[in-house]
């Protein structure tokens, strides 16, 4: 059978072909590159990829199919999907279906055949571009103007776009009672929190101060999630207004949050990091962890006056800021994903120093 012809075109006029899988038609987003070998249901599934194109670097994708127990929300986030070669047999005894039935099915755009390697390197070089996915318009020139017209991260709020619409609880049982506010959560960090004893109820990033407190919780968690974090002044003013009432805990975009809760800036990264391998080390230890990653904003811990807010973790390949906690308050924060979905595994108890910090201050 004839597979049906896709092109790949960035704002700068680069140009790459392919041939389609999972659904036809046009996506636009910022396009970037993951290193991870393995974990695509999980990174497709990401709410944090929301407004972003991902091209895998790892050559061949869906030997392993697709299952419901390694999705991280309700449906795929990415905008689009790009890869040298999909796999044309998966095998896996938890297996439901192949990555093309499951992308076409969620109405994601995918392209194979693109030299990965030449992309990334691209995107390496030049930085994160505007792109769009086509297989049904195929001319360079228009291509590319549409990928210049398109919407980019910088600016704009897509927490809107991912939040749950009212509160829920993910559990009704647990010694420590959770906010965490949803800007796009992953599944495995609720189940990471359930499995400390902690009772959780996920609210939507538009939860005010009171609707927080009227749960009577013991800590507040901050997540992960998509686009500009100077974009969100709603959800840091509320951040703001909690901070010396509750433990707070914040992952990726959660991280930015209180970055600017604490007065500082955010940045953009010129390629961000996406991927299961990103070295971070410990200030305090010098202990070094292999971290799961995926954000294109960092927080300038140097534009943060407030003395007792510290560096604690960086990212070894660009020295950005990867950790910071606060001296007197009962506030951390981490720019990577502890609860390792995928994985590794290395940095999982960032979890159990939340609950302490919730048990010592019951005390």
């Amino acid at each position: 059978m004839l597979k049906k012809k896709a092109v790949l075109a960035l704002e700068d006029g680069k140009i790459y072909r392919g041939t389609s899988f999972g659904a036809e038609g046009e996506a636009y987003g910022e396009v970037v590159f993951n290193t991870s070998m393995t974990g695509y249901q999980e990174i497709l599934t990401d709410p944090s990829y929301k407004g972003q194109m991902v091209c895998m670097t790892y050559p061949l994708i869906g030997n392993y199919g697709v299952n419901r127990e390694d999705v991280e929300s309700s449906r795929p986030y990415v905008e689009g999907f790009i890869v040298k070669e999909v796999s044309k047999i998966y095998s896996n005894w938890r297996a439901s279906q192949d990555l093309g039935t499951y992308l076409k099915k969620n109405k994601v755009v995918g392209i194979e055949g693109v030299d990965t390697r030449a992309l990334t390197k691209h995107l390496r070089e030049a930085g994160a571009k505007k792109g769009v996915i086509s297989t049904k318009d195929l001319d360079e020139k228009s291509l590319v103007r549409k990928a210049k017209a398109s919407a980019g991260l910088v600016g704009r709020d897509l927490i809107k776009e991912v939040t749950c619409k009212k509160a829920y609880d993910w559990n009704k049982t647990g010694k420590y009672r959770v906010v965490a506010i949803d800007s796009g959560i992953k599944l495995n960090i609720l189940r990471s929190l359930a499995r400390r004893g902690c009772r959780v109820r996920v609210v939507p990033a538009t939860a005010t101060k009171e609707e927080i407190l009227s749960f009577k919780p013991d800590g507040l968690f901050l997540s992960n999630g998509p686009g500009d974090p100077e974009a969100l002044p709603y959800i840091v003013n509320t951040v703001k207004s909690l901070m010396e009432d509750l433990p707070v805990f914040g992952i990726c975009l959660g991280h930015q949050i209180l970055g600017q809760a604490f007065g500082g800036k955010t940045f953009k990264l010129k390629f961000g990091h996406h991927g299961g391998n990103q070295p971070v080390m410990d200030l305090r230890s010098k202990s070094v962890a292999i971290t799961a990653q995926n954000h294109g904003f960092a927080v300038d811990v140097n534009s943060i006056r407030d003395k007792n807010v510290v560096l604690t973790h960086v990212n070894l390949n660009d020295k950005t800021c990867a950790g910071m906690e606060h001296k007197k308050l009962p506030i951390f924060s981490v720019q990577y994903h502890p609860e390792s979905a995928p994985g590794p595994h290395d940095a999982a108890g960032h979890f159990d120093k939340f609950v302490e910090m919730m048990e010592g201050n019951a005390k």
